[in-house]
């Protein structure tokens, strides 16, 4: 009985220090920087929607995963453009400059990701689009406003291999969101 008590209070105790949740949700820019896909098809700019939960594990170091939605455009020379997305899923390391507990938090972020573009007419839903795995670095700040709420700034950089085949090289993706969140 002694032993259980004393292993759940280490257990407690080394899951509550200097760890704190986040969520949060962003909405923002999605900047493509070569959109020429070869073969006349392009992407262009388009709006991003991305949901973040973070687990701050250290005081200067936490965890990222996080999902988001891409729209974009996919146009064909000569011919009118049509709405494709781009569903991403991503997991980073992010470096605080600040201890956990600051009201103001910069922060770099890199980490490993993967984009599912998904052409005009085709569903993520039903396993269509063509998966292309990267990595992703960026920076960003946090800002405690009141209570647990947080508004966040990001900009961060994806690094893809080229969607469909059409060529070889890398497709780069800026992001520039802002959005809201909460802490635990």
């Amino acid at each position: 009985m002694q032993r259980s008590i004393l292993f759940l209070t280490l257990a407690m105790s080394a899951i509550g220090y200097a760890q704190s949740f986040e969520g949060s949700v962003s909405a923002g820019v999605s900047k493509i920087g070569n959109g020429d896909l070869g073969s006349g098809y392009s992407l262009d700019d388009g709006f991003r929607l991305t949901f973040r939960i973070n687990l701050n594990t250290r005081k200067y170091m936490g965890y990222e995963l996080g999902y988001a939605y891409n729209r974009t455009h996919l146009g064909a020379s000569g011919s009118a453009t049509q709405g494709m997305a781009v569903h991403q899923g991503f997991g980073d390391v992010l470096w605080h400059a600040t201890p956990e507990g600051s009201r103001i938090r910069p922060f770099v972020a890199g980490g490993l990701q993967f984009s599912n573009f998904v052409p005009p007419g085709a569903t993520a839903q039903y396993g269509q689009g063509e998966n292309k795995f990267g990595f992703n670095y960026g920076a960003g700040v946090k800002v405690k406003v009141t209570g647990p709420w947080i508004v966040r700034l990001d900009f961060r950089q994806y690094n893809t291999g080229v969607p469909f085949g059409m060529r070889s090289g890398r497709f780069l993706q800026n992001e520039i969101s802002a959005g809201v969140g909460f802490t635990m």
